[in-house]
């Protein structure tokens, strides 16, 4: 039987480091709630075509969430290549030359005349293509070694939302089977609501046409019995609790599922006539919006 795979949270907040002789560089990942995967990333000039590889990373990992990736570089110094100004060399051994009759000195020295300023001269060695390619990837799997712990950081949350979702989700449960208990949901007290409701409408004056008579009577009696709601709210309670088992990205099933139990609580509540059951049912709301809360929170 495969493994249950575990809910992560849309949330979370990663960040890896590099670098070589030249360059060192950093990837700052954020993640929040969205309703899809939307990715969004801020790289410096010349690293566009990094782009589509971090971005299919991304998107082969998450399935949920708004991701916002930056990366920043930072350059060193770069390893200095000396050359020879041969102008400037040979113009100083010239003039050394010129006044070797007028001036008593030694002749010219090689490693005094390369001390000079302007002899020798610090130019940046040019990169091989090689070298840059080398860099590249290593900023890619930097960009790997974020977006696991991103994962990593994001599947925390989502276990601690699992277990709030089934806490809450034990509330409705709950406060389903108090409805069913209540003394308003039961048959004999449906029954006496509908036989003295069913009393007045016979006695009103003037009598009620036989058409009108049976639509109020059809409305009383869908009013007077929430059964149909509290069966809805035990099979809704069931279809999270195995979404939950089934793991990975449910977030927006279950959401869906909020919506529906809102509903079976507002016409609960709509429908009731008893003091009781409509305190049950403004509970369930309040537990059903915690509930929606948490669920909007996983992928």
């Amino acid at each position: 039987m495969p493994a249950t795979a575990a809910l992560q949270s849309m949330t979370g907040f990663a960040r890896s480091q590099g670098e070589d002789e030249r360059v060192s560089w950093t990837w700052e990942l954020r993640s929040v709630n969205s309703r899809g995967l939307d990715q969004r990333y801020r790289l410096p000039g010349g690293w566009e075509a990094l782009e589509p590889e971090v971005r299919a990373l991304a998107g082969a990992a998450l399935a949920r969430g708004s991701l916002q990736a930056n990366l920043t570089l930072r350059s060193g110094k770069a390893p200095a290549k000396l050359t020879v100004n041969r102008a400037v060399l040979d113009q100083l051994v010239a003039i050394a030359k010129e006044l070797e009759t007028e001036v008593p000195a030694a002749p010219a020295r090689l490693d005094g005349l390369l001390s000079l300023r302007g002899v020798l001269e610090e130019s940046e060695e040019e990169e091989s293509e090689e070298r840059q390619a080398a860099r590249r990837a290593a900023v890619r799997d930097d960009f790997s070694t974020a977006l696991a712990a991103l994962v990593e950081m994001r599947g925390q949350e989502g276990a601690r939302l699992q277990t709030l979702v089934h806490e809450h989700l034990e509330r409705i449960a709950e406060l389903e089977a108090a409805a069913r208990t209540c003394a308003a949901t039961q048959p004999a007290a449906i029954k006496a609501r509908l036989t003295a409701l069913l009393a007045e409408l016979l006695e009103a004056e003037p009598a009620l046409p036989e058409e009108r008579l049976a639509q109020e009577v059809a409305l009383l009696v869908g009013k007077a019995d929430v059964r149909e709601e509290l069966d809805r709210l035990a099979a809704h309670i069931a279809a999270s609790r195995e979404l939950l088992a089934e793991g990975g990205p449910v977030g927006r099933r279950l959401d869906f599922l909020c919506q529906e139990f809102n509903r079976e609580a507002n016409t609960l509540c709509s429908k009731s006539a008893d003091v009781e059951l409509t305190r049950i049912g403004l509970e369930l709301k309040g537990a059903i919006e915690q509930l929606r809360e948490q669920v909007q929170n996983l992928e």
